[in-house]
């Protein structure tokens, strides 16, 4: 991600004006618009598998998957991030431009935004009381890093590799990492084959 230089300030309301006009995605930091860099092939292929193996298996539920486009209100006035995707089965997720209340997000790592969705974005995605899962994926190896809220409202990690199912509770669906990662190739050292 890189801020707009001739754009230091922006309210939100012009920001929620403006963006949707624009060619590329801009999330928005407290003010501060920021460009989101564009991903690599494997990047869009993970996101790719993840959203379809989602939307075909929520196909006859109330819920609603969404890749890249669509942005998550993070906090009204303040924060709109752009997942690669998520989901939600909230009701009152009726707005045209953002989702309010999700249930599960995913974010597909890549080495210059690993640091920021481990960190500052999970902290503020965690305060969504709607929020049950948040679900980091690797594209380097055949990694996926589940954090769940557990019943006394605590972050638990749980990781998968390439063998496993993931089991995602927050909306009673798995999915074999194997499907995740069609078509996703892996330059993997001998001594890793064990993730194979």
């Amino acid at each position: 991600m890189v801020a707009l230089p001739d754009r230091s300030f922006m309210s939100a309301s012009a920001y929620l004006e403006w963006e949707p006009i624009q060619e590329g995605r801009y999330e928005y930091w407290d003010g501060e618009v920021v460009a989101m860099s564009g991903g690599t092939r494997t990047h869009n292929r993970i996101s790719l598998n993840f959203s379809k193996l989602l939307d075909d298996a929520l196909i006859d539920r109330a819920c609603d998957v969404y890749i890249a486009e669509v942005k998550v209100q993070v906090e009204p006035g303040q924060k709109y991030f752009y997942p690669d995707v998520v989901v939600t089965c909230d009701e009152r997720d009726d707005d045209a431009q953002f989702v309010q209340f999700p249930c599960l997000i995913i974010e597909v790592l890549s080495p210059s935004t690993e640091a920021i969705d481990r960190g500052v974005k999970f902290a503020k995605y965690r305060r969504f009381f709607s929020l049950k899962e948040y679900v980091l994926v690797q594209t380097s190896q055949p990694l996926v890093e589940v954090f769940r809220r557990n019943d006394r409202g605590q972050w638990v990690l749980s990781e998968y590799t390439l063998r496993d199912t993931l089991e995602l509770e927050s909306i009673a669906v798995e999915i074999a990492i194997a499907d995740l990662y069609r078509q996703v190739e892996f330059e993997l050292d001998p001594s890793e084959d064990q993730l194979t």
